[in-house]
């Protein structure tokens, strides 16, 4: 059996993941495990300016330490009238609002009211943003392949929504009228920008993985 590791500690991504590559998983036999699995598995600084970048760093790293395929991602909100921030630094736009060592739940929240407090005065036209998601696989050689998922929506001036975390309560997808907090984990990851580039990711993955 083939083991790939998700380089994240994010049991709410673990958790996604699996269930986007449950096809792949069973037609190769795939054990997905997370890098929680692997007490030496380093815990990566995201250095990069890009998420491209940020995912590069991780599953290299991983690959690196485990000697196993990796796979790492990062993702954030783009909001245009910010110019495409908060970005790379969605999980802590909030800074010194909440701290590094905050449980997630807390940090969510301080960097969700930021944000919205920053588009208090941004007219309902002018708050379209984009979840964006680079995904990036890395072999134990060193060799990686990226790709990227984008879902464009547009952002709410209240949270709703129990079954998300992050800026999912106050983020409408187009076309819809619900949250991705309101989203089933199946319509999330049917349209998410998390889902669309894991399944762009599977034929990579069937190719270097067989």
């Amino acid at each position: 059996m083939t083991r790939l590791v998700l380089a994240t500690q994010n049991e709410h991504k673990v958790h996604e993941l699996r269930q986007i590559l449950a096809e792949l998983v069973e037609e190769l036999g795939l054990e997905v495990v997370g890098a929680s699995d692997f007490p030496d598995a380093p815990d990566v600084v995201e250095s990069e300016v890009t998420f491209v970048g940020n995912a590069r760093l991780k599953a290299v790293a991983v690959a690196k330490a485990t000697g196993l395929p990796s796979v790492a991602d990062d993702s954030g909100l783009a909001v245009d009238v910010l110019g495409g921030s908060p970005g790379v630094f969605s999980a802590r736009w909030s800074g010194s609002h909440s701290g590094p060592d905050a449980p997630r739940a807390e940090r969510d929240r301080a960097n969700l009211s930021l944000l919205l407090e920053q588009l208090g005065d941004v007219p309902d036209k002018h708050r379209s943003a984009s979840f964006v998601c680079a995904a990036v696989l890395a072999m134990p050689d060193g060799s990686t392949e990226a790709v990227e998922g984008r879902v464009t929506g547009t952002i709410r001036r209240d949270p709703v929504g129990e079954n998300g975390f992050g800026y999912d309560p106050i983020f409408v997808p187009d076309g819809d009228t619900r949250s991705m907090a309101e989203y089933t984990d199946a319509e999330k990851n049917e349209i998410s920008h998390r889902g669309r580039a894991f399944r762009t990711m599977i034929p990579v993955l069937r190719e270097r993985l067989t």
